[in-house]
């Protein structure tokens, strides 16, 4: 399986420690549980994180009811992080 981490082409959780400018730059993030396609990685914190000159990738998912999920690593070619009921999730996910 020749495959590359997706990047995180947008993020609005701008509370996160690792969001910038909607621009998420933790080097790789986890997305989700079996069901939730929430970011794990994404916290609150008064001092922002990260690497300013990275653009964050998609590390791992667990959200194996995604129809992008393979082997438990996203095959989308990036993502988007939205909120969705004050949780930051993959806008990207797609329910098999």
């Amino acid at each position: 399986m020749d495959m590359k981490m997706p990047a995180v082409n947008q993020c609005n959780a701008d509370q996160c420690a690792y969001n910038s400018d909607n621009q998420c730059h933790a080097i790789a993030i986890t997305i989700g549980d079996e069901n939730n396609p929430l970011c794990d990685t994404a916290f609150k914190y008064s001092t922002k994180g990260g690497v300013p000159e990275l653009a964050g990738s998609v590390g791992a998912c667990k959200v194996t009811s995604c129809k992008l999920n393979k082997s438990l690593e996203c095959s989308s070619g990036g993502i988007e992080v939205k909120m969705h009921s004050n949780n930051p999730a993959c806008n990207t996910f797609q329910t098999k």
